[in-house]
């Protein structure tokens, strides 16, 4: 099996698990849900578990050798694999439990392929379950399905629009908050704010629907809320970098990814001042 067709098989199963993971999702929505209490003011709901259920069986059932980084069952298989998958299976839990229809589910897959090299992203999907769009890439081609119709994915910053991520903590602070770059005087002669409070606004960037995303945090590429839409946003041709402008990476701190250039040094600029 050649690695392109490896690739194209992770893609298809990538895809796969989103979707199953987007099913249980809109099944589950409306209904009174159990929560589980995380700690700091997060939960999850019977349908983030019941979601990550049906991703991982779609997993397990393609690649029974490969680990699993789950948000809500942590790491399960060998831990010796060489490829792991991330699973965010219902990223805006809490828009979800208030009745917001704006979530994503998350599935990425990090290591090497059978031909030997390990790319920095792989096979990703977001699922949109309300939207009930799919971004998917292969880690060289990204593309946006609905209604069975496929469309490759075209960032562009023509909306001006800026997803922020304004969730707490703010590990970041008082360096930077996302609160401190909505108030600095150019912010709004260039951009206009968003706050979807999901990583659906990820997938957006690289649809061209935000000209960019801006969070607070650590190293995200490995983050299973993040590491998808990083890897859509990169397979398009976006900007992805932390705060401080570098590659995102060991000792990074937050992420800024943008539809191009321009609207990165813009943003970088105000973060810096």
């Amino acid at each position: 099996m050649t690695d392109s067709n490896t690739a194209s098989e992770d893609a298809g199963i990538a895809a796969a698990a989103a979707e199953a993971g987007a099913r249980v999702v809109r099944a589950l929505y409306g209904r009174r849900l159990a929560r589980v209490d995380k700690g700091g003011g997060d939960f999850a709901t019977t349908a983030d578990l019941e979601a990550e259920r049906a991703i991982l069986d779609v997993i397990r059932a393609a690649r029974p050798a490969d680990a699993v980084l789950g948000e809500e069952g942590g790491r399960q298989g060998a831990a010796d694999a060489v490829r792991q998958w991330l699973v965010d299976p219902l990223c805006g839990t809490l828009n979800y439990a208030a009745g917001t229809l704006v979530v994503a589910v998350n599935v990425a897959l990090r290591g090497a392929t059978s031909g030997g090299a390990a790319p920095s992203d792989g096979a990703a999907a977001v699922a949109d379950p309300f939207g009930e769009e799919l971004f998917h890439t292969d880690g060289r081609n990204a593309w946006v399905r609905h209604d069975g119709v496929a469309t490759p994915l075209e960032p562009s910053s023509a909306t001006r629009l800026v997803d922020i991520n304004l969730d707490p903590p703010f590990p970041s602070a008082p360096g930077f908050r996302g609160v401190d770059l909505l108030a600095h005087p150019d912010f709004g002669r260039w951009f206009r704010p968003r706050v979807v409070s999901s990583t659906l606004a990820v997938a957006w960037v690289a649809a061209g629907r935000r000209a960019a995303y801006v969070t607070d945090g650590g190293d995200l590429t490995e983050s299973v809320h993040f590491a998808a839409g990083i890897a859509l946003c990169r397979a398009v041709g976006c900007v992805v970098t932390d705060l401080a402008g570098a590659p995102p990476g060991p000792g990074a701190r937050g992420l800024v990814v943008a539809a191009d250039a321009e609207t990165h040094g813009r943003l970088i600029a105000m973060i810096r001042s």
